[in-house]
C-alpha cells in the first residue's frame, strides 16, 4: 500500500497499523505525487499551540475515506510521552479512517503491539481504578469488551507475580533446535532430525559447554534462577541419557534452592517415552507441554505431523503414569484444512483430558514457514474467531482462567495467543517472558537473552539460529557472557 505522510516521520507507528489493518499489504513510500485512481494512504500530521491533530485520508477500492484524532499539548510532559502521544493519534486517524472506508472492526481496536497486557499494567500501576483502565481500553483504543476483560485478567497475574520477583532473580531458557520432523506452520529454528542426526551430538557437547560460561556468569554476577525453561524445536528429541546428563550439570553449577519451576517441552508425541520422562522427574522437572496442535488426524496430516490423534493420549496416559507432572497442551486456531467444527472438537477433547494448562494459539502467517506452500484452505478471520470464542467459552466454564496473552504480526484476523490455567497452575516462565518482568538468560540454539533493567531498559543478545553455526561459533557465544556480569555491574552502580 502507498503510504504518504505529511509533515512528520511516525513510519513506525503506521506500518503497526497497517499491518494490524492489512497484513496481507507490505508499506510503500512513493517518491512521486500520488497518481489519481491509485490506493493510498495519506496521514498528516499538525502540532499547533494547545493541540496535535493527526488526519487520514484513504483510498482503497475505489472508495474515498477519512478519520482524525487529536491530544492536547499541554499532556507532553516530557520528549517521551510526546512521541508517545503522536504516535497514537497518527495511529489513530489510520484506524478510524479504514473503519470509515467498511473495513470490520477489530477485537482488539486500534491496539497494536505484542503486549497489550502492558498497557494495562502501566495503568493499574499508576493508581488508575479497575473501571477506569477499563473505560482506557473501550473508548480510548476501541477494544471489544471480550478482549478488555480478557487483557484485565492477564494483567493481574502478571502483577501477582511481580511481587514475588527479587531484583536479582532471572529465568533461564535452553534452546534445542530438533524435532522429529518440521511443521508446515513453523517459523522457529528447528531442524528435522531425519536431515540432521549427525547434528545433534556435536550441538549437545556445545550445549555443555555454553552451559558451563552461563552458570559461571550466573555466580559471579549473584542472580538466582527462580525458573527454568528448555524449548525448541523439541527437546525430547534428545535421549534420556542427553538429558540426564544436561540436568546432572545444571544441579552441579546452578544454585537451584531458589528454583520454583522447571519446563521441559515435549510438544511432539513421538518423543516421548516413559524413561525420558522418568529421568525429567529425576531431575525435579515439574512441568512439561505436550502439544496436539489439533486432535484432528486430517489437518494432523495437512501440518506435516507423522502422529495421529491416538499418539497424543497416549503419550499423554505415559505422561500421567510417570507422575508428579503440570501438563500443558497446545492448540492452534486456524491451521490449514481445519474448521471451526473440527476445532470445536478439538477443544472438547482435549478438555476431556484433563490438562493443567491450555494455550491456545491463533496462527499466524510466517515468512519462514512453508504455509505458503500448503494445498490445504487456511479459515478465514471469520471462522477463526469464532473458533477462539468457543475456546474461551469452553475454558471458562470448565474453571480455566487467562493468565498472559500475547499477539504476533500476520496473526490471522488479528487475534491473539492466551495461556490458561487452572487454579495455581500457572507457569512464572511464561508471564515473565511475555511481560518482561525480569532477566531471561538463554543458551542453545535460536536462544534470545533478555537483560531487563528496572525501568523497562532492555538488552538484547542472540545465539545463532542453526546448529552448525551455533556449533562453529561457540566460543565467542561462551566469551560473551562478560555482557551479563557488566550489565548487573552498571545497574548496581
Amino acid at each position: 500500500m502507498k503510504l504518504y505522510l505529511v509533515d512528520h516521520n511516525y513510519r513506525y507507528a503506521v506500518e503497526q497499523m497497517l499491518l494490524t489493518l492489512f497484513p496481507d499489504e507490505r508499506p510503500e513510500y512513493p517518491t512521486t505525487p500520488q497518481e489519481e485512481g491509485d490506493d493510498y494512504v495519506k496521514i498528516a500530521l499538525l502540532v499547533g499551540d494547545t493541540q496535535a491533530r493527526a488526519t487520514c485520508r484513504m483510498r482503497r477500492g475505489g472508495k474515498i475515506s477519512g478519520g482524525g484524532a487529536f491530544v492536547p499539548v499541554s499532556s507532553f510532559t516530557d520528549s517521551l510521552v510526546k512521541n508517545s502521544k503522536l504516535s497514537q493519534i497518527v495511529k489513530l486517524a489510520f484506524y478510524r479512517a479504514a473503519l470509515d472506508g467498511g473495513h470490520p472492526k477489530p477485537v482488539w481496536g486500534a491496539l497494536t503491539g505484542v503486549r497489550p497486557g502492558k498497557l494495562m499494567e502501566k495503568l493499574l500501576r499508576e493508581g488508575k481504578s479497575i473501571p477506569e483502565a477499563l473505560k482506557v481500553f473501550r473508548e480510548e483504543y476501541d477494544v471489544s469488551p471480550e478482549r478488555t476483560g480478557l487483557c484485565l485478567r492477564t494483567a493481574e497475574a502478571t502483577l501477582k507475580a511481580a511481587e514475588t520477583l527479587g531484583e536479582k532473580d532471572v529465568c533461564l531458557y535452553i534452546g534445542i533446535p530438533f524435532c522429529p520432523t518440521r511443521c508446515d506452520y513453523c517459523s522457529f529454528v528447528s531442524q528435522s532430525v531425519e536431515k540432521s542426526m549427525a547434528l545433534i551430538e556435536p550441538f549437545f557437547e556445545a550445549l555443555l559447554k555454553e552451559l558451563h560460561a552461563e552458570a559461571e556468569a550466573i555466580r559471579t554476577a549473584g542472580l538466582r534462577v527462580v525458573s527454568i525453561y528448555m524449548g525448541g524445536g523439541t527437546p525430547t528429541t534428545l535421549s534420556a541419557e542427553q538429558l540426564d546428563t544436561l540436568f546432572t550439570q545444571i544441579e552441579s553449577e546452578l544454585d537451584c534452592s531458589y528454583l520454583r519451576e522447571i519446563t521441559v517441552e515435549a510438544g511432539r508425541p513421538d518423543t516421548i517415552t516413559l524413561e525420558k520422562l522418568q529421568t525429567l522427574r529425576k531431575h525435579n522437572v515439574g512441568r512439561i507441554s505436550v502439544n496436539p496442535q489439533t486432535m484432528s488426524d486430517r489437518v494432523l496430516q495437512c501440518i506435516g505431523r507423522n502422529h495421529t490423534a491416538e499418539d497424543i493420549r497416549n503419550a499423554l496416559a505415559l505422561v500421567r503414569q510417570a507422575g508428579g507432572f503440570t501438563v500443558n497442551m497446545d492448540l492452534i486456531a486456524g491451521l490449514p484444512g481445519d474448521d471451526v467444527e473440527t476445532f470445536q472438537k478439538t477443544i472438547d477433547q482435549v478438555l476431556s483430558l484433563t490438562p493443567e494448562n491450555i494455550t491456545v494459539h491463533t496462527l499466524s502467517r510466517k515468512r519462514g514457514s512453508s504455509l505458503s506452500e500448503n494445498e490445504a484452505p487456511l479459515p478465514d478471520a471469520a471462522a477463526v474467531g469464532e473458533m477462539l470464542d468457543y475456546a474461551a467459552s469452553q475454558l471458562l466454564d470448565f474453571a480455566y482462567a487467562p493468565y498472559y496473552l500475547y499477539r504476533q504480526k500476520f496473526m490471522s484476523g488479528g487475534f491473539e495467543n492466551v495461556g490458561w490455567s487452572k487454579p495455581g497452575s500457572e507457569s512464572l516462565y511464561n508471564i515473565c517472558i511475555m511481560e518482561e518482568l525480569c532477566s531471561i538468560l538463554a543458551i542453545g540454539g535460536g536462544a534470545s537473552t533478555k537483560l531487563v533493567a528496572p525501568g523497562g531498559v532492555i538488552k538484547r543478545s542472540f545465539c545463532p539460529k542453526y546448529p552448525k553455526e551455533y556449533i562453529e561459533k561457540n566460543d565467542e557465544l561462551c566469551e560473551r557472557k562478560q555482557e551479563i556480569i557488566d550489565w548487573y555491574r552498571e545497574e548496581e552502580l
